[in-house]
């Protein structure tokens, strides 16, 4: 029989409603699915066995902060090359071609990013957070957040792909 305390019912509580969400952070993090799911595992594991030290109220940032970390170092130990495929298979294509399109273009631009780049832009953009909620999650001055957002946005503003979204997008004059 397992016994669980009410601190393990929490962490259960946490990860099954925030599981979609930080697979999709993650996801935007790697730029693959399955690394995503990976990377998410892994970091609860870590996050469980601290589940109970944490201040009330701070598991998200806790979780993207570690969800963070656990990328950069995981790309610091990457050793072997991936194979990714060129090119979208058919049947990903039919009937949502441009949304496809669309979403790859953001993927290979989001790529172009340093890691620390990238994560401010998803945390800032996709995330939906303040640049003082991101830096919590970074630990780093919100200073710094603006710069990293900046620019990555500069890069993603050239890259090709996102051209059309950046000319729509009224740029102001600095």
């Amino acid at each position: 029989m397992l016994v669980t305390t009410d601190q393990d019912a929490d962490f259960t509580r946490f990860v099954d409603a925030r599981w979609p969400r930080l697979v999709r952070f993650a996801h935007l993090l790697t730029g693959d699915f399955h690394e995503a799911e990976d990377l998410v595992q892994t970091t609860l594991v870590k996050v469980c066995a601290r589940w109970r030290h944490l201040p009330a109220g701070e598991a998200d940032t806790y979780v993207r902060r570690a969800l963070v970390n656990n990328h950069r170092g995981r790309l610091r130990r990457r050793r072997v090359a991936q194979l990714l495929t060129p090119f979208v298979p058919h049947r990903a294509l039919r009937g949502h071609a441009d949304a496809v399109e669309t979403r790859l273009a953001v993927a290979e631009a989001l790529n172009m990013l340093s890691v620390r780049q990238r994560a401010t832009v998803v945390l800032r953009f996709w995330e939906d957070m303040t640049e003082q909620q991101t830096a919590l999650v970074l630990g780093c001055s919100t200073s710094t957040v603006k710069v990293h957002t900046r620019r990555a946005l500069a890069v993603l503003r050239t890259h090709p792909a996102l051209a059309a979204y950046a000319s729509a997008g009224g740029e102001r004059d600095e």
